[in-house]
């Protein structure tokens, strides 16, 4: 027996290794506790597994600095500064490699500080889970240790409240009928209690004796990042038996991160642990999003880099023009040594090229981008700290998760939203139901009596026959059992529990707020859903007795078939398969029921906007459930392809129905939903609406919350139209009938919202837009996907009906990589979402009932869709403001600063002599003008908040990066220029052979120096200052402080003798120019000519091309100028009357 085992074992060995079996890849082999086994039974090679250990730091002590380096000169700006200081260090150039050193150690050192703290508190949270004491059994005893010395095979015990340790496989409780409650609100945020079921044959293993004894293999996938899929089987060996294998899935695996609830204990077996759980796997990071913003400050570096290089050139070439005559290259007094003769011409002119590019390197902002980073992490506090996005109701409000977008909420162009619970509260009310033409209303049942509906429909006689009281009563028992619906027990009335027949009020728990609605509101009819124990399902009739129905299969939902399944055995034998489902999902399948009149009834309801179910039954014979039962059996066991084998067998399974009848669901709006999107669309954003639903229904909730109103001429594209006529005929007489209309009269490029022209709006399904997304035959005339757009384009809204997760995505990406590039922001609070959240530019999720998934991968996370509104038209215009200005004002200030070094290079030979002190040089970016610019692009407010949310149309001023196009850019440039022509010029004439003090004494190059970056300072923080609508203390404290801390430093800079510098040239320097009256009438003159073009220009464009912003500011101050006056008249009418 051995030896065949032997060669069993390495036949299994060649196979795996050599023939390369995809079992060995697909899934792995775990012995429960570790123990192997018995012989006879396939041999297993085992697996490396990783220990229990959880890792979300991103570095270590040790790797911690070159990683952090690395990562960080990655980045342009980071690696050119390295550069440029490097060549310092080489070659002999103008100014101390301190210069470029000291902002680029400052910039890198603040990052890295600020990373290492991040990981640091990672490490922290990782040390505390490892450590975390676990409880396994060992030897049938049980045993504490550490969290992350747990193994995969080790049988673990988790009490009630306590979370699970690592991904377990779940083997027994102490519940009789082997469940358990678990929250998962740290995986996915839903809070409501779960329930998990433990394996069949393992679930009597109570003991820690019971369960050491136990002897098992479990087969399953390898680890991958689903929380809602798990496929594997289990073999369970017992005594000379051949082993029972039975299937596993989602529903009996425990998460990591999940806790246990309203159950004393578990035991369950370590399938996954440490960085394979799901929950590890979940950690990593979505695709970097990049702003608008960024990639025109990236093109702003570019086009600066190049006038960098430009300037170095143009100045290495006139030296060496300058140098052609030679008392001019070798003066008397500088005769060059022999060495110098003989060097090469081309390694001095390349090293001169490098010296002046060191000089002018300034123009390139490198505290820029630390600024930037800062302004959008601290900006980003504002939306958090918003008390009008707090929600009261759920105790929730605004979540940041990447601060990068901020400014891209300022630029959104089109706006994706989800329907039900994003538009809508999902939050379901049972309307009516209708069996067989009979309308049952819940509110207006009396007894249990039928009141017909007179709403035109062919009703069947009202006090209906035995066959129709018995079809009446299935339809009722099959919305009580067709469910997943658990009810919430240990519920105390007075110190004792209820039993469950004493009251009907039982309080129901479901991942889906449709089927709480459902069995609620059959409840109210007289059927009450009371439990499910022991694989039972008890149910209270009219006649208050208890029914139990043993339930054989649940054909579980999913948002492809659209319908689930129940098989259940009532007490007197008889199988019932009973389904629920979408309308176009039952209909096709039933062959029994009165169709036509069910049909009508649904069509109705979903005009009304409410949400529509439909039932169906079948009765099975034994013969026939046993075939059932085999067909899935062979499914749910499959390792491989588990899915769509399950697919394939509920297909077969769910034929020849019979109709029994529909439900009708209503799915209130949220609040302020259609004031939400009328703001968004007078701010010139196209709403979409996106949804699962069914046209009918989805209408109806577009014309409540106005993305749709009575004047809008609805075009459908949808499955029914195209079957009438071809897909090509359907798109190009939409596209005359919209373009037809665009021709005759100008509309506006964003939304036809006056009321004196023709409002489209566009419905399509998903079974037309798979038509339309479908790759072009070579041989086919015409590209679908642009035509389609041209009709969108015309469209003021568009609503996508019976849409799948992916078909989201694809929508999203359609009109996000279509020839204008738009700015699109997707929202949604679904699973169903997060492909098109993570597809948009930007994604918000809002925080609702169907669990966090939504609002974890999401940038944005609000409580109600109506806070969209404040998040776009308010913080997104301010933060879009406040960075562009930041962009722009760091370009101009440093073209102020470098362009008179360039102007000076004409007047000293071009010998790289610098202008400015190296102190100067240094601290102008880090010291002198960087907190301002920080201040005011936290704090910019140039138009009220509430104007903002009063006047959604002042949004369009900024659409499509206005204040960062081209035009803007090189207005700013230009200034720089004129600015620096001024401060150079100015100071050059006034110094140019004049005495500027009492005694004669005439001013050198570093007193010239100093009064042109005197100028300089003073220029571009006034500047700044012009610019600011709204003051508030810090303003005034940080522009008049730094303004303030430069003449100070250069006080003490000037004044006193440093021992540590071996030169003292600016000794006395800033005193001696403040001494003089003359400089001081210059410094102010030269300011003030410095900033009249821009006050000029602000002044005739505010008076001649007024902004709509601009008008708005101009309102306002007229009106609190107003308001201030007649206070002051009032206030003199009232003492004149004293």
């Amino acid at each position: 027996m051995a030896g065949t085992m032997d060669c069993s074992f390495i036949r299994t060995l060649i196979n795996r290794y050599c023939a390369g079996e995809e079992n060995w890849v697909d899934s792995r082999t775990i012995y429960v506790g570790h123990k192997e086994p018995p012989p006879g039974a396939e041999a297993y090679i085992p697996q490396k597994y990783p220990d229990n250990r959880i890792v979300s730091s991103k570095y270590t002590f040790w790797n911690f600095i070159p990683k952090n380096l690395f990562e960080q000169f990655r980045r342009i700006a980071n690696f050119y500064f390295l550069i440029i200081f490097l060549v310092q260090l080489i070659i002999d150039t103008p100014t101390s490699p301190v210069t470029s050193g000291l902002p680029l150690f400052f910039v890198i050192a603040v990052t890295a500080v600020k990373q290492g703290y991040e990981d640091w508190l990672r490490h922290k949270a990782d040390n505390a889970m490892n450590q975390y004491p676990v409880q396994f059994i060992q030897h049938g005893k049980l045993v504490r240790k550490q969290s992350r010395n747990l193994r995969v095979g080790d049988i673990v015990m988790v009490n009630d409240g306590e979370t699970f340790p690592c991904d377990l496989i779940f083997l027994s409780s102490s519940r009789e009928d082997g469940t358990c409650y678990v929250t998962t609100a740290s995986l996915d945020g839903e809070s409501s209690h779960k329930t998990y079921y433990a394996v069949q044959d393992t679930k009597g293993f109570q003991t820690e004796e019971d369960i050491d004894s136990l002897h098992a293999t479990v087969e399953c996938e390898q680890p991958q990042p689903d929380l809602y899929k798990f496929v594997g089987r289990i073999h369970v060996y017992q005594e000379r038996n051949d082993p029972i294998v039975r299937s596993l899935g989602s529903e009996n695996l425990l998460l990591r991160g999940a806790s246990l609830k309203n159950t004393e204990k578990i035991f369950g077996v370590a399938i996954y642990t440490g960085m394979e759980t799901k929950m590890a796997l979940n950690y990593q990071s979505k695709s970097q999003k990049r702003s608008v913003v960024e990639k025109s400050m990236n093109v702003f570096l570019v086009v600066y880099l190049c006038i960098l290089i430009s300037k170095a050139l143009i100045n290495t070439v006139l030296k060496y023009v300058w140098q052609s005559e030679p008392f001019r290259d070798e003066p008397w007094f500088n005769q060059k040594t022999e060495a110098e003769r003989q060097r090469n011409l081309f390694l001095k002119a390349f090293t001169d090229f490098l010296a002046f590019m060191v000089l002018f390197n300034y123009i390139i902002p490198v505290s820029m981008y630390v600024t930037v980073e800062m302004q959008k992490f601290l900006g980003s506090y504002f939306i958090t700290w918003d008390e009008d996005m707090f929600d009261e109701e759920t105790g929730e409000g605004p979540v940041v998760n990447t601060s990068d977008l901020n400014e891209e909420l300022g630029q959104v162009e089109y706006i994706f939203t989800d329907k039900t619970g994003t538009l809508t509260e999902n939050n379901m009310e049972f309307i009516e139901c209708c069996i067989e033409g009979n309308v049952y209303v819940p509110h207006v049942i009396c007894n249990g009596q039928i009141l017909p509906d007179s709403g035109g429909i062919d009703m069947i006689d009202s006090s209906p026959g035995v066959s129709g009281k018995e079809r009446e009563e299935l339809f009722f028992r099959a919305l009580c059992l067709c469910h997943t619906v658990q009810v919430k027990d240990d519920v105390l009335v007075d110190g004792a529990k209820k039993s469950p027949d004493s009251s009907r009020s039982c309080i129901y728990i479901s991942s889906s707020p449709d089927e709480v609605a459902l069995v609620e509101g059959i409840q109210r009819l007289g059927f009450t859903y009371l439990r499910l124990k022991d694989s039972y399902m008890e149910l209270l009739n009219r006649d208050n007795d208890i029914e139990r129905y043993e339930l054989l299969e649940t054909l579980t939902f999913d948002s492809v078939r659209r319908r689930m399944s129940v098989i259940v055995k009532s007490a007197s034998g008889d199988i019932y398969l009973f389904c629920k489902g979408a309308d176009s999902s039952i209909f096709p399948r039933v062959t029994e029921g009165k169709v036509d009149q069910i049909r009508s009834r649904v069509e109705r309801n979903a005009v009304e906007g409410l949400r529509t179910l439909c039932v169906a039954y079948k009765k099975l014979t034994q013969e026939e459930y046993n075939e059932v039962c085999e067909l899935l059996h062979e499914a749910k066991v499959a390792l491989q392809e588990r899915e769509k084998k399950l697919a394939e067998a509920y297909e077969l399974v769910e034929t020849d129905l019979t109709l029994l009848g529909a439900t009708a669901v209503e799915d209130r709006l949220q609040d302020k939903a259609a004031d939400t999107i009328e703001a968004l669309q007078k701010a010139g954003i196209k709403v979409w609406v996106l949804t699962g639903d069914k046209m009918e229904t989805a209408a109806a909730t577009c014309y409540a919350c106005k993305l749709f109103r009575r004047n809008t001429q609805l075009l459908e594209l949808t499955t029914k139209k195209i079957e009438e006529q071809s897909l090509h005929d359907v798109l190009f007489e939409l596209s005359k009938t919209v373009l037809r209309c665009s021709g005759s009269m100008t509309r506006d490029s964003f939304s036809g919202l006056s009321t004196d022209m023709q409002d489209f709006g566009l419905i399509i399904d998903g079974a037309a837009l798979s038509l339309i997304m479908k790759p072009r035959q070579p041989g086919s005339s015409g590209n679908y996907r642009e035509l389609f757009l041209e009709i969108c384009r015309n469209c003021s809204a568009v609503l996508c009906c019976r849409m799948a997760p992916l078909q989201k995505a694809q929508i999203v990406k359609l009109i996000k990589l279509s020839k204008e590039h738009p700015i699109t922001l997707a929202i949604g609070d679904g699973a169903n979402d997060v492909s098109m959240i993570l597809e948009a530019h930007v994604g918000i999720g809002v925080v609702g009932k169907e669990g966090r998934q939504a609002a974890r991968n999401s940038d944005y996370a609000i409580p109600k869709f109506k806070h969209l509104k404040k998040m776009i038209l308010v913080h997104g215009h301010f933060y879009y403001i406040r960075i562009s200005e930041l962009v722009q004002y760091f370009f101009y200030k440093n073209v102020c600063f470098i362009f008179p070094q360039f102007l000076y290079q004409f007047f000293c030979g071009f010998s790289q002599q610098p202008l400015y002190d190296t102190a100067y040089l240094t601290l102008y970016n880090i010291s002198f003008t960087s907190l301002p610019i920080l201040m005011y692009s936290l704090m910019e407010q140039h138009v009220s908040s509430d104007m903002l949310k009063r006047d959604p149309s002042l949004y369009r001023d900024i659409a499509k990066n206005a204040l960062l196009r081209w035009r803007v850019f090189i207005y700013w440039t230009f200034l720089g220029v004129f600015d620096a022509l001024v401060f150079f010029f100015g100071a050059y004439l006034m110094l140019e052979n004049t005495a500027m003090t009492i005694n004669g004494h005439v001013f050198g190059n570093w007193t010239f120096g100093t009064m042109v970056f005197t100028v300089l300072v003073f220029t571009v923080t006034l500047k700044l200052a012009l610019d600011t609508h709204y003051w508030t203390w810090i303003n005034h404290f940080v522009i008049w402080g730094s303004l303030i801390f430069y003449i100070v430093f250069s006080l003490l800079w000037g004044g006193i003798i440093w021992p540590f510098l071996n030169y003292q040239r600016m000794y006395f320097v800033f005193i001696q120019m403040l001494s003089s009256g003359p400089a001081w009438l210059g410094i102010v003159l030269l300011i003030i000519v410095s900033l009249l073009p821009d006050i000029l220009k602000k002044v005739l464009c505010r008076q001649l091309w007024p902004t709509a912003t601009e008008r708005t500011q101009t309102k306002h101050q007229c009106l609190s100028v107003e308001q201030s006056t007649i206070f002051m008249l009032s206030q003199t009418s009232s003492s004149l009357s004293f």
